[in-house]
Protein backbone atom coordinates (compact mmCIF):
# COMPACT_ATOMS: atom_id res chain seq x y z
CA UNK A 1 0.00 0.00 0.00
CA UNK A 2 1.51 3.33 -1.09
CA UNK A 3 0.32 6.72 0.23
CA UNK A 4 -1.48 8.65 -2.48
CA UNK A 5 0.26 11.84 -3.55
CA UNK A 6 -2.04 14.79 -2.94
CA UNK A 7 -1.91 18.49 -3.53
CA UNK A 8 -2.14 19.70 0.05
CA UNK A 9 -3.75 22.94 -1.04
CA UNK A 10 -6.84 20.86 -1.87
CA UNK A 11 -9.14 19.72 0.94
CA UNK A 12 -9.15 15.94 0.61
CA UNK A 13 -11.61 13.92 2.67
CA UNK A 14 -12.57 10.30 3.28
CA UNK A 15 -15.93 8.84 4.34
CA UNK A 16 -15.78 5.69 6.45
CA UNK A 17 -18.27 3.62 8.43
CA UNK A 18 -17.02 2.85 11.96
CA UNK A 19 -18.14 -0.08 14.14
CA UNK A 20 -19.58 -1.52 10.93
CA UNK A 21 -19.48 -5.12 9.75
CA UNK A 22 -20.39 -3.99 6.23
CA UNK A 23 -20.99 -0.81 4.22
CA UNK A 24 -23.75 1.56 5.31
CA UNK A 25 -23.89 0.26 8.85
CA UNK A 26 -22.27 1.64 11.99
CA UNK A 27 -21.53 5.34 12.34
CA UNK A 28 -20.45 7.45 9.38
CA UNK A 29 -17.42 9.70 9.71
CA UNK A 30 -15.84 12.30 7.44
CA UNK A 31 -12.06 12.68 7.85
CA UNK A 32 -10.44 15.79 6.35
CA UNK A 33 -6.76 15.07 5.68
CA UNK A 34 -5.19 18.51 5.32
CA UNK A 35 -6.93 20.29 8.17
CA UNK A 36 -3.77 22.23 9.10
CA UNK A 37 -4.68 24.76 6.41
CA UNK A 38 -8.07 25.50 7.94
CA UNK A 39 -9.06 27.95 10.64
CA UNK A 40 -11.17 26.79 13.55
CA UNK A 41 -14.13 28.67 12.08
CA UNK A 42 -13.69 26.85 8.76
CA UNK A 43 -13.51 23.47 10.49
CA UNK A 44 -16.72 24.18 12.35
CA UNK A 45 -18.45 25.27 9.15
CA UNK A 46 -17.42 22.08 7.33
CA UNK A 47 -18.58 19.90 10.25
CA UNK A 48 -21.92 21.70 10.25
CA UNK A 49 -22.34 21.31 6.49
CA UNK A 50 -21.41 17.61 6.50
CA UNK A 51 -23.74 17.16 9.50
CA UNK A 52 -22.51 13.77 10.68
CA UNK A 53 -22.35 13.23 14.42
CA UNK A 54 -18.64 14.17 14.20
CA UNK A 55 -16.12 15.22 11.56
CA UNK A 56 -12.36 15.01 12.15
CA UNK A 57 -9.48 17.12 10.84
CA UNK A 58 -5.92 15.79 10.64
CA UNK A 59 -3.79 18.85 11.37
CA UNK A 60 -0.31 17.27 11.10
CA UNK A 61 0.82 15.28 8.07
CA UNK A 62 3.59 13.61 10.07
CA UNK A 63 3.94 12.44 13.66
CA UNK A 64 4.50 15.05 16.33
CA UNK A 65 5.63 13.84 19.75
CA UNK A 66 4.74 10.29 18.72
CA UNK A 67 1.24 11.00 17.39
CA UNK A 68 -0.82 12.74 14.71
CA UNK A 69 -2.63 15.94 15.64
CA UNK A 70 -6.40 15.55 15.21
CA UNK A 71 -9.35 17.79 16.06
CA UNK A 72 -12.94 16.58 16.40
CA UNK A 73 -16.02 18.70 15.71
CA UNK A 74 -19.73 17.99 16.04
CA UNK A 75 -22.10 20.14 13.94
CA UNK A 76 -22.30 22.47 16.96
CA UNK A 77 -18.88 22.55 18.61
CA UNK A 78 -15.42 21.07 19.03
CA UNK A 79 -15.16 18.21 21.53
CA UNK A 80 -12.07 16.78 23.28
CA UNK A 81 -12.68 13.10 22.52
CA UNK A 82 -15.05 10.71 20.78
CA UNK A 83 -14.76 7.04 20.01
CA UNK A 84 -15.73 6.41 16.41
CA UNK A 85 -13.79 9.51 15.18
CA UNK A 86 -10.67 8.16 16.91
CA UNK A 87 -10.86 4.72 15.28
CA UNK A 88 -11.97 6.04 11.89
CA UNK A 89 -9.23 8.67 11.75
CA UNK A 90 -6.53 6.18 12.74
CA UNK A 91 -7.74 3.94 9.90
CA UNK A 92 -7.48 6.79 7.37
CA UNK A 93 -4.01 7.78 8.62
CA UNK A 94 -2.78 4.20 8.27
CA UNK A 95 -4.33 3.78 4.81
CA UNK A 96 -3.76 7.18 3.21
CA UNK A 97 -0.83 8.83 5.04
CA UNK A 98 1.38 6.03 6.38
CA UNK A 99 0.46 3.79 3.45
CA UNK A 100 1.49 0.47 4.96
CA UNK A 101 0.28 -1.92 7.69
CA UNK A 102 1.26 -0.85 11.21
CA UNK A 103 0.54 -2.21 14.66
CA UNK A 104 -0.31 1.11 16.29
CA UNK A 105 -1.15 4.73 15.49
CA UNK A 106 -1.47 7.39 18.18
CA UNK A 107 -3.75 10.41 17.92
CA UNK A 108 -2.98 13.67 19.71
CA UNK A 109 -6.45 14.79 20.83
CA UNK A 110 -7.63 17.58 23.10
CA UNK A 111 -7.74 15.18 26.06
CA UNK A 112 -4.24 13.85 25.33
CA UNK A 113 -2.75 10.97 23.37
CA UNK A 114 -4.99 8.03 22.50
CA UNK A 115 -3.27 4.94 21.01
CA UNK A 116 -5.13 2.83 18.44
CA UNK A 117 -3.91 -0.71 17.75
CA UNK A 118 -4.73 -2.78 14.66
CA UNK A 119 -5.84 -6.19 15.88
CA UNK A 120 -6.96 -9.51 14.50
CA UNK A 121 -9.92 -9.92 12.15
CA UNK A 122 -9.76 -6.27 11.12
CA UNK A 123 -10.71 -4.90 14.54
CA UNK A 124 -9.17 -1.61 15.64
CA UNK A 125 -8.80 -1.05 19.38
CA UNK A 126 -8.40 2.15 21.38
CA UNK A 127 -7.35 2.34 25.01
CA UNK A 128 -9.42 4.99 26.72
CA UNK A 129 -8.47 7.28 29.57
CA UNK A 130 -8.92 6.15 33.17
CA UNK A 131 -12.67 6.41 33.89
CA UNK A 132 -14.10 8.78 36.46
CA UNK A 133 -17.48 8.45 38.12
CA UNK A 134 -19.73 11.37 38.97
CA UNK A 135 -23.17 11.99 40.37
CA UNK A 136 -26.08 9.54 40.46
CA UNK A 137 -29.70 10.20 39.51
CA UNK A 138 -33.08 8.93 40.64
CA UNK A 139 -35.04 6.52 38.46
CA UNK A 140 -38.35 8.45 38.27
CA UNK A 141 -36.56 11.55 36.93
CA UNK A 142 -34.74 9.65 34.17
CA UNK A 143 -37.84 7.58 33.39
CA UNK A 144 -39.81 10.78 32.68
CA UNK A 145 -37.02 12.13 30.47
CA UNK A 146 -36.91 8.84 28.51
CA UNK A 147 -40.72 8.47 28.18
CA UNK A 148 -40.68 5.31 30.32
CA UNK A 149 -42.29 4.00 33.49
CA UNK A 150 -39.88 3.84 36.48
CA UNK A 151 -40.13 0.05 36.62
CA UNK A 152 -38.51 -0.15 33.18
CA UNK A 153 -35.22 0.84 34.85
CA UNK A 154 -33.21 -1.95 36.50
CA UNK A 155 -33.21 -0.91 40.17
CA UNK A 156 -30.31 -3.27 41.02
CA UNK A 157 -27.84 -0.80 39.49
CA UNK A 158 -27.41 2.97 39.76
CA UNK A 159 -28.03 5.62 37.14
CA UNK A 160 -24.61 7.22 37.07
CA UNK A 161 -22.47 9.78 35.29
CA UNK A 162 -19.26 8.22 33.88
CA UNK A 163 -16.44 9.68 31.80
CA UNK A 164 -13.38 8.36 29.97
CA UNK A 165 -12.79 11.76 28.39
CA UNK A 166 -16.38 12.63 27.44
CA UNK A 167 -19.05 12.09 30.12
CA UNK A 168 -22.32 10.18 29.69
CA UNK A 169 -25.27 9.34 31.92
CA UNK A 170 -25.58 5.52 32.06
CA UNK A 171 -29.11 4.13 32.53
CA UNK A 172 -29.67 0.35 32.98
CA UNK A 173 -32.96 -0.92 31.55
CA UNK A 174 -34.55 -4.30 32.08
CA UNK A 175 -35.85 -5.33 28.65
CA UNK A 176 -35.49 -4.83 24.92
CA UNK A 177 -39.11 -3.69 24.83
CA UNK A 178 -38.22 -0.80 27.14
CA UNK A 179 -35.27 0.02 24.85
CA UNK A 180 -37.56 0.18 21.83
CA UNK A 181 -39.93 2.60 23.56
CA UNK A 182 -37.25 5.07 24.69
CA UNK A 183 -37.48 8.61 23.38
CA UNK A 184 -36.33 11.81 25.04
CA UNK A 185 -38.77 14.45 26.19
CA UNK A 186 -36.76 17.38 24.87
CA UNK A 187 -37.77 19.99 27.45
CA UNK A 188 -37.01 17.67 30.38
CA UNK A 189 -33.78 16.47 28.77
CA UNK A 190 -32.41 19.99 28.29
CA UNK A 191 -33.46 20.95 31.82
CA UNK A 192 -31.38 18.03 33.10
CA UNK A 193 -28.20 18.58 31.08
CA UNK A 194 -28.03 22.29 31.97
CA UNK A 195 -26.87 21.17 35.42
CA UNK A 196 -24.70 18.17 34.51
CA UNK A 197 -21.26 17.53 33.04
CA UNK A 198 -22.72 14.78 30.87
CA UNK A 199 -24.87 15.99 27.98
CA UNK A 200 -25.76 12.59 26.51
CA UNK A 201 -27.68 9.59 27.84
CA UNK A 202 -26.77 5.95 27.22
CA UNK A 203 -29.42 3.31 27.92
CA UNK A 204 -28.69 -0.42 27.76
CA UNK A 205 -30.36 -3.78 28.32
CA UNK A 206 -29.21 -7.42 28.49
CA UNK A 207 -31.84 -8.38 25.89
CA UNK A 208 -30.60 -8.06 22.30
CA UNK A 209 -31.73 -8.37 18.67
CA UNK A 210 -28.81 -10.69 17.87
CA UNK A 211 -28.37 -13.55 20.33
CA UNK A 212 -24.58 -13.50 19.76
CA UNK A 213 -24.40 -10.07 21.39
CA UNK A 214 -24.35 -9.35 25.11
CA UNK A 215 -26.04 -5.93 25.33
CA UNK A 216 -28.23 -3.59 23.33
CA UNK A 217 -27.37 0.12 23.59
CA UNK A 218 -28.94 3.40 22.52
CA UNK A 219 -27.37 6.86 22.91
CA UNK A 220 -29.33 10.13 22.88
CA UNK A 221 -27.30 13.29 22.26
CA UNK A 222 -29.74 16.07 21.39
CA UNK A 223 -27.43 18.60 23.05
CA UNK A 224 -24.89 17.98 20.26
CA UNK A 225 -27.55 18.07 17.55
CA UNK A 226 -27.81 14.26 17.33
CA UNK A 227 -31.20 12.83 18.21
CA UNK A 228 -29.73 9.32 18.37
CA UNK A 229 -26.19 8.13 17.66
CA UNK A 230 -25.90 4.80 15.79
CA UNK A 231 -22.49 3.83 17.27
CA UNK A 232 -20.67 5.58 20.10
CA UNK A 233 -17.22 4.44 21.18
CA UNK A 234 -16.74 7.03 23.94
CA UNK A 235 -20.12 6.21 25.50
CA UNK A 236 -19.49 2.47 25.35
CA UNK A 237 -16.10 2.94 26.98
CA UNK A 238 -17.94 4.61 29.85
CA UNK A 239 -20.40 1.72 29.85
CA UNK A 240 -17.55 -0.84 30.07
CA UNK A 241 -16.16 0.92 33.15
CA UNK A 242 -19.65 1.08 34.70
CA UNK A 243 -20.31 -2.63 34.07
CA UNK A 244 -17.03 -3.67 35.68
CA UNK A 245 -17.33 -1.32 38.66
CA UNK A 246 -20.84 -2.57 39.50
CA UNK A 247 -20.11 -6.26 38.71
CA UNK A 248 -22.95 -6.33 36.20
CA UNK A 249 -21.70 -9.64 34.76
CA UNK A 250 -20.29 -10.78 38.13
CA UNK A 251 -16.74 -10.93 36.77
CA UNK A 252 -13.43 -9.20 37.40
CA UNK A 253 -12.63 -9.04 33.68
CA UNK A 254 -15.04 -7.83 31.00
CA UNK A 255 -15.16 -8.92 27.35
CA UNK A 256 -18.52 -8.20 25.70
CA UNK A 257 -20.17 -7.54 22.34
CA UNK A 258 -22.49 -4.55 22.15
CA UNK A 259 -25.05 -3.86 19.44
CA UNK A 260 -26.23 -0.32 18.75
CA UNK A 261 -28.06 1.53 15.98
CA UNK A 262 -30.74 -1.07 15.18
CA UNK A 263 -33.50 1.43 15.98
CA UNK A 264 -32.14 3.97 13.48
CA UNK A 265 -31.43 1.48 10.70
CA UNK A 266 -27.61 1.47 11.03
CA UNK A 267 -26.76 -1.65 13.08
CA UNK A 268 -23.31 -1.49 14.62
CA UNK A 269 -21.11 -3.83 16.62
CA UNK A 270 -18.68 -2.72 19.33
CA UNK A 271 -16.27 -4.86 21.33
CA UNK A 272 -15.57 -3.83 24.93
CA UNK A 273 -12.93 -5.00 27.37
CA UNK A 274 -12.29 -3.79 30.90
CA UNK A 275 -10.29 -5.06 33.85
CA UNK A 276 -9.02 -3.88 37.22
CA UNK A 277 -5.32 -2.92 37.13
CA UNK A 278 -3.52 -1.43 40.12
CA UNK A 279 -6.80 -0.21 41.66
CA UNK A 280 -7.79 1.41 38.37
CA UNK A 281 -10.02 0.29 35.49
CA UNK A 282 -8.39 -0.28 32.08
CA UNK A 283 -10.94 0.15 29.27
CA UNK A 284 -10.58 -0.63 25.56
CA UNK A 285 -13.16 -0.27 22.80
CA UNK A 286 -12.86 -2.01 19.43
CA UNK A 287 -14.60 -2.26 16.10
CA UNK A 288 -14.15 -2.52 12.36
CA UNK A 289 -13.84 0.38 9.90
CA UNK A 290 -15.20 0.14 6.34
CA UNK A 291 -14.15 2.67 3.63
CA UNK A 292 -17.05 4.24 1.73
CA UNK A 293 -15.81 7.13 -0.42
CA UNK A 294 -13.17 9.80 -0.89
CA UNK A 295 -13.15 13.16 -2.59
CA UNK A 296 -12.03 16.77 -2.61
CA UNK A 297 -13.87 19.92 -1.63
CA UNK A 298 -14.26 22.33 -4.54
Amino acid sequence: MIPKQRNETLLTFDIVDVFAEEKYAGNQLAVVRFGKYLSEKEMQKIAREINYSETTFITSGTEREGGYDVRIFTPKEEIPFAGHPTLGTAYVIQREIVGKPVEKITLNLKIGQIPVTFGKEGILWMRQKQPTFGRTFNAPELARILSLQPEAIDARFPIEEVSTGLPFIIVPLRTLDAMKHCSTVKELYFDLVQGTNAKSILVFSPETYDKENDLNVRVFADYYGIAEDPATGSANGCLAAYLLKHHYFETERLNVRVEQGHEVGRPSLLHLTAEFKDQEIAVSVGGKVVPIAEGEFL
